[in-house]
């Protein structure tokens, strides 16, 4: 079995699984244990430019208007690779390729790959994900190891919340700064899982370009910025376009120093695993009582209290 993986989220399962040995090919935007030992078959356009995000929204939004993708593939190295399966995705055409693209790469190939999609909407899909990776694979016992941990992790905050009979907090998580998104699909799961509640997101929907007169009135307790794509640092580099709003100082995440930068794979990379420490990423956010941030996600998060803020 010859495995390619135009989907960062599913190389990392593949890797928490133990089935690396199967994967030949990976995209750019994999993780760096992948692209350490895997040629990157996906390319992108946008790679090697520090666009701001209102460039890549405007970079996108036209790409889309002209019927283009931001994605190619290296034709010849996937012809190289011959690979029996290719996991894609079709959740989002702007932070990964899509399966179409990837249809139309393939069409000349001369060893037909089977194209097996991975597009979850809600937490447990992300979970059912892996399950279809390993099957995929010949390997379906190795997913069902890999999800029992996971569980015992999350149990572990969902049973330390009820007893403490901790109050849900106010929520906000931003998958975008400029203009400003809500989150959607998976991630308001998360959040609930963490002992959250977030009224402006999408669950197991879309994304959406949300209001700053909505995000005023709802006025968020906690604020969790976490921009598709970008980590904290690329974040720090833009958190103006936030603090720059109107009524941005009078919002109660603000006044009690609960507005947070963290980076986008807890989030907006629906591997399991990282989607279970984002869990408890915020958990640790958003009861500091309860929980402390595990030593290997410290670096993963940011007080903006902490942070240097460009005027």
């Amino acid at each position: 079995m010859i495995a390619v993986s135009f989907l960062p989220a599913a190389t990392q399962m593949i890797y928490d699984m133990g089935l690396q040995h199967l994967l030949k090919g990976v995209t750019f935007e994999c993780p760096p244990a992948a692209l350490a030992e895997q040629p990157p078959v996906v390319r992108c356009v946008l790679e090697g430019h520090a666009y701001s995000s209102e460039e890549i929204d405007r970079i996108f939004s036209a790409s889309k208007a002209q019927g283009k993708s931001l994605y190619y593939v290296d034709e010849p190295l996937l012809a190289s690779i011959a690979p029996d399966v290719i996991f894609t995705q079709d959740v989002c055409e702007v932070c990964q390729i899509d399966t179409a693209c990837t249809q139309a790469a393939i069409h000349n190939l001369p060893k037909q790959p089977v194209l097996l999609p991975l597009s979850p909407n809600n937490l447990d899909d992300v979970l059912q994900c892996a399950v279809t990776i390993a099957t995929a694979l010949g390997q379906e016992e190795a997913a069902y190891r890999y999800l029992a941990g996971l569980t015992r992790r999350t149990d572990h905050i969902l049973d330390t919340l009820r007893a403490h009979r901790a109050p849900l907090k106010r929520v906000l998580l931003m998958e975008w700064m400029a203009p400003v998104y809500n989150c959607g699909h998976w991630i308001p799961f998360q959040v609930a899982q963490a002992g959250g509640v977030d009224m402006l997101s999408n669950p197991a929907g879309d994304s959406i370009v949300t209001s700053w007169e909505k995000i005023r009135k709802y006025d968020p307790e906690v604020l969790v910025v976490a921009p598709c794509g970008f980590t904290i640092q690329r974040s720090r580099e833009e958190l103006h376009l936030l603090t720059a709003r109107e009524g941005w100082n009078e919002l109660q995440a603000v006044r009690n120093k609960a507005v947070f930068l963290a980076d986008y794979d807890l989030f907006t990379q629906p591997s399991a695993s990282t989607l279970v420490d984002g869990i408890e990423m915020l958990a640790a956010l958003f009861h500091p009582g309860l929980f402390t941030l595990p030593a290997h996600l410290q670096h993963k998060c940011m007080a903006l209290h902490t942070a240097t803020v460009r005027s």
